[in-house]
């Protein structure tokens, strides 16, 4: 057994009960973003969220016991997502990446955004035009010290 054992019986779980990440978070009690990353193998969990979990894809004690070991961070198999939607992602980041980093050079100086102290929202949009993406990514800035 190991971690990607878990994340793998908890899709198959998720997919045969038909039950929604969100679902899954207000079980948890956190959002939707930040448990399906969890579920996915992306974050740590505590006992008692572990335990949660257990409960709603059957999960044995040991398979819950992974839930809380930290993961090796870093989901994709290759360094070019090949999946569509993954890829776009990574389109986003080539294209404005450099947009991103001097607007935010601009506006808090010479630092990184954090994914660690981060959050993010993801929401459907209408729109008649066809519904669109909405996606807000918060993540705390933190600048470079000099010493």
């Amino acid at each position: 057994m190991n971690r990607l054992a878990v994340t793998e019986k908890i899709i198959a779980a998720k997919v045969s009960s038909g039950i929604r990440w969100s679902e899954v978070a207000a079980k948890v009690g956190l959002s939707k973003e930040w448990v399906t990353a969890a579920c996915l193998g992306q974050m740590t969990l505590s006992k008692e969220q572990a335990d949660v979990l257990a409960e709603i894809f059957s999960l044995t004690e040991e398979e819950a016991k992974w839930l809380t070991v930290t993961p090796y961070k870093g989901s994709l198999p290759t360094s070019v997502p090949t999946d569509p939607l993954i890829y776009r992602f990574y389109e986003m980041v080539n294209v404005y990446g450099t947009t991103f980093k001097a607007l935010i050079h601009e506006e808090f100086g010479d630092g990184i955004m954090s994914a660690i102290d981060f959050k993010m929202d993801l929401q459907r949009e209408n729109d008649p035009n066809g519904d669109r993406v909405r996606i807000v990514l918060s993540g705390k800035f933190l600048p470079y010290k000099q010493y």
